[in-house]
């Protein structure tokens, strides 16, 4: 019975060359695979261009340090990133970046084989004009030893998505180990509460999202007053308004919380810094 979308083969870039999917080898001993030991990097590219690399590539040499990765020269991944999207056509493209501690012993330990690095490039998908949020019953460790590291090891993050979906919502929002706000699974959380616009501090233990950062220059050059501090994550329900930021969804508003309708969903803050985001996004390829 053939496959009601069937899958079209994909070019990859996989250890210095491009080859076809199906004509990748990765060994069953890699230790990304056997233990999420491994780091990556999501970047969207218009006309295979990725945007905001540079930040991207420094935040991917953060998170491979942290694990003892080595990644190859930023000169040799913006031009990986920009084979791969050539290569598969794509004008508007996902690219992610992929480093793992290649084959290991079947154990935490590892071993001595050289990184796995691969680049990997789709559509990029479409982003609906708000969202809507739920508030899962999970928690982020603000004292882990992966806090701010974007790291392979996802299941949190799956587990909490499907719970996000079958509320019927598009992204779920962590707390954290003390009760405060955090982030969402692949996502930065920013909030309008009684007039100031907040965002949780990175000591909260959300990840440096590149988006998030880019939001906070915005947020200087606009002169608008922007507060990273501590907010009780039962509060979220109360806020006037709210928006996330990330990669693929670059400033997007929160029309609901768990299933109630923020009063001030579109509010005129966001939408300056939304403007303003897209404005830089069309104007520079790496701010």
């Amino acid at each position: 019975m053939e496959p009601s979308h069937p899958h079209s083969l994909q070019m990859v870039w996989i250890n210095g060359r491009l080859v076809a999917e199906n004509e990748v080898q990765i060994s069953p001993f890699d230790h990304g695979l056997l233990t999420g030991d491994g780091v990556f990097e999501t970047m969207v590219a218009h006309d295979s261009v990725p945007f905001a690399f540079t930040r991207h590539y420094q935040r991917l040499q953060k998170s491979a340090s942290r694990f003892g990765l080595h990644v190859p020269s930023a000169e040799v991944l913006r031009r990986a990133c920009v084979d791969v999207a050539d290569a598969n056509d794509l004008a508007a493209a996902r690219i992610r970046v992929t480093v793992t501690g290649g084959a290991a012993p079947l154990g935490s330990e590892k071993g001595d084989a050289p990184e796995t690095i691969i680049v990997a490039a789709g559509q990029l998908p479409h982003q609906p004009e708000v969202t809507q949020i739920v508030i899962v019953p999970y928690t982020r460790n603000e004292n882990g030893a992966l806090v701010g590291i974007k790291t392979t090891s996802y299941g949190e993050n799956v587990v909490a998505l499907s719970y996000a979906h079958k509320n019927g919502a598009r992204e779920a929002i962590f707390g954290n180990v003390a009760g405060m706000l955090c982030e969402g699974t692949g996502s930065n959380i920013f909030i309008i509460r009684n007039g100031e616009l907040i965002t949780p501090p990175l000591s909260a233990g959300c990840l440096p999202g590149v988006t998030r950062a880019l939001v906070l220059d915005i947020c200087v050059s606009e002169n608008i007053q922007v507060h990273e501090v501590d907010t009780p994550l039962t509060e979220l329900k109360d806020v006037e308004a709210a928006f996330l930021t990330s990669t693929l969804r670059g400033v997007q508003p929160v029309a609901t919380v768990d299933g109630v309708e923020l009063k001030n969903a579109h509010d005129g803050i966001v939408a300056r810094i939304q403007a303003t985001f897209n404005t830089l996004c069309s104007e520079r390829s790496d701010p």
